[in-house]
C-alpha cells in the first residue's frame, strides 16, 4: 500500500463493500488505527487525574445494509486488538450515533453507512467524544497509521485485550432525545404524516417519534431486507412521498435518507420542499424568536441564489462553506453560529445536535406549522427559488477543471453570460466518481443549455 493513498472523502470512507477500501482487512486496520489514536488521546487526558484508570471505549452503529455485519465485526476486531472496548449498538441513524457517543461518554463513535448510496456500497463515519465528525488532521493521522507499520508493535495480550458489548437500550435513549427537541406545550394530535424511511437506519426510531407525539403516520419503506436500502425510495426519490401525501390527504410528507441525517419534505399539495426551503423557513422563525445567533445561516455553494436573496431581504446573512455537512459544522463552531445546512437536506441545529439530523429537521418544521397554524405550502413561500439545473457525470479521474482548457473556458464564458443573474458551480463528489455540474439563473432554457455543454465537455475529457 502506498502511504499517499487516500481513504477519507468529504464524509468518511466509502466504497463498494468487499472491494478496496471497504474490505474486511482494511476496515480492521482502520479500527486499529482509530483505537490507537483515541486510546492515546484518552491516556493524555488521564495524566494528572486522581480517578482510576479506565479502558477506552468506542461505540459502533450501522444502517441496514447486508454488508454491515461483515464490517461491524472487522471494526470491532481491530479495535479490541488494540486493547479498547467496543459498544455494539446495531441499526441506528448517524445522528443517533453522534448523540450516543457523547451521552455515553465514549472516546469515539463509528457509524457504518454509505448514506444515500445503493446497498452494495458501505462506508465509515467517525465521531470524536464530543459527537462531532473528525477534522481533516485526525482523518489524515488515521490514514497514516493504516498505511504505516507503526501499529505492528502494539498487540496487547491476556487481560489487556478489548471486549465487545451489545447495548440493547440505545434506540430508546435516542428516541427520548429526539422527542425532547419538540416543545412540551405542543403535540402532533390530528396531524397526518406520510413518512419514508428509505428502508434504512431510522425505520424504527422515526415512526415511533412522530406517533408518540400524537401524529397519524403512514409508514413507507420501513421493511429493510439488507438489500433494499435507498432502493427507489428515500431522500433521492422525494416524489414518491409527494404523490402519497396527496393520495392520503396528509398534512406533510417526510422523506429521510438511508442513515437519516437528512430530510426532504412534501407539502399538502404534493410539491417537494427541499433543504434550502426548509432552512429558510426555520431560519426566519429562529430570527423572529431571537434564537438565530448573529442572524446568520451557514450553507454551501449548492444552495440556490434565491435562498440567499430571500434571507437577505429578511435581514439574515448567509455564509457559504465547502460542500459537506462536516464543513458547514466546522464554520458554525468556529464562528459561533447555531444553524446551517445543505440543499440536499442536511440540517444542523447545534442547539440540539452535533450533526445533520433528518428527524430533528422535520420536527422543527412541524413545530413552526403548529405554532403558526400555517400549512407548509404557505410557509415555503418565504423565498422564491431560481431555476436550477444539475448534471451528474461519471468520471474516471478527478483532474483540476482549471487545467483542462476547453472546460475552463466554457465555465468562464457561462459565468460571463449570466452576468450576476445566475451561477455556475462545477465540482467533484467527495464520495463517488462523479462530477456535478450545477447552473442556475432566471431563464431555465438558457441554464439547461449551459449545463449540457459543460457536462458534455466533462464527458469528453474525463468521462467513462
Amino acid at each position: 500500500m502506498s502511504p499517499n493513498q487516500k481513504l477519507f472523502g468529504t464524509d468518511g470512507i466509502r466504497g463498494t463493500a468487499n472491494e478496496y477500501p471497504m474490505t474486511s482487512e482494511l476496515v480492521m486496520q482502520v479500527g486499529r488505527a482509530t483505537a490507537y489514536m483515541f486510546r492515546n488521546l484518552a491516556d493524555g487526558q488521564k495524566r494528572g487525574s486522581v480517578s482510576a484508570r479506565r479502558r477506552p471505549k468506542i461505540l459502533i452503529g450501522k444502517d441496514t445494509r447486508l454488508s454491515g455485519y461483515m464490517i461491524e465485526m472487522a471494526l470491532a476486531s481491530g479495535i479490541c486488538s488494540l486493547g479498547v472496548d467496543v459498544f455494539l449498538i446495531g441499526p441506528m441513524p448517524t445522528p443517533g450515533i453522534a448523540f450516543l457517543t457523547q451521552s455515553m461518554r465514549c472516546d469515539a463513535g463509528i457509524q457504518i453507512s454509505a448514506s444515500h448510496n445503493a446497498f452494495m456500497d458501505n462506508g465509515i463515519k467517525i465521531f470524536s467524544s464530543d459527537g462531532y465528525k473528525l477534522p481533516d488532521a485526525q482523518e489524515a493521522e488515521i490514514e497514516r497509521l493504516v498505511f504505516s507499520k507503526d501499529l505492528e508493535k502494539y498487540r496487547p495480550t491476556a487481560g489487556d485485550v478489548g471486549k465487545a458489548y451489545r447495548i440493547e437500550d440505545a434506540l430508546g435513549r435516542y428516541i427520548v432525545q429526539l422527542k425532547n427537541t419538540f416543545p412540551r406545550d405542543l403535540d402532533l394530535m390530528g396531524m397526518r404524516i406520510v413518512l419514508d424511511c428509505a428502508n434504512g437506519a431510522a425505520y424504527k426510531a422515526a415512526p415511533f417519534v412522530f406517533e408518540e407525539l400524537g401524529a397519524e403516520v403512514i409508514r413507507k419503506s420501513v421493511n429493510p431486507t439488507g438489500l433494499n436500502i435507498n432502493d427507489k425510495c428515500g431522500a433521492l426519490y422525494p416524489e414518491n412521498v409527494a404523490h402519497a401525501t396527496v393520495e392520503y390527504r396528509a398534512d406533510v410528507g417526510i422523506t429521510l435518507d438511508g442513515d437519516a441525517d437528512r430530510v426532504i419534505l412534501s407539502d399538502e399539495n404534493g410539491e417537494v420542499v427541499d433543504g434550502d426551503q426548509i432552512m429558510a423557513i426555520c431560519a426566519m422563525e429562529m430570527k423572529k424568536q431571537g434564537k438565530l445567533k448573529k442572524n446568520t445561516v451557514v450553507s454551501t455553494p449548492m444552495s440556490n441564489l434565491g435562498f440567499e436573496l430571500g434571507l437577505k431581504a429578511a435581514g439574515i446573512s448567509v455564509v457559504r462553506a465547502n460542500v459537506g455537512d462536516r464543513y458547514v459544522v466546522e464554520i458554525m463552531r468556529k464562528e459561533d453560529y447555531n444553524f446551517g445546512g445543505e440543499q440536499s437536506g442536511h440540517l444542523i441545529f447545534l442547539d440540539h445536535a452535533t450533526t445533520g439530523d433528518g428527524v430533528v429537521g422535520a420536527l422543527k418544521v412541524l413545530e413552526i406549522m403548529r405554532r403558526s397554524g400555517k400549512k407548509l405550502s404557505e410557509l415555503k413561500k418565504c423565498i422564491t427559488l431560481f431555476p436550477q439545473v444539475r448534471e451528474d457525470v461519471k468520471v474516471v479521474r478527478k483532474d483540476d477543471f482549471k487545467t483542462i482548457k476547453e472546460i475552463h473556458e466554457e465555465i468562464q464564458s457561462a459565468e460571463k453570460s449570466l452576468a450576476g443573474k445566475g451561477r455556475v458551480f462545477v465540482r467533484y463528489s467527495g464520495t463517488e466518481p462523479i462530477a456535478r455540474v450545477m447552473v442556475e439563473g432566471e431563464d431555465l432554457r438558457i441554464i439547461q443549455g449551459i449545463a449540457k455543454r459543460i457536462a458534455g465537455l466533462v464527458v469528453k475529457h474525463l468521462g467513462t
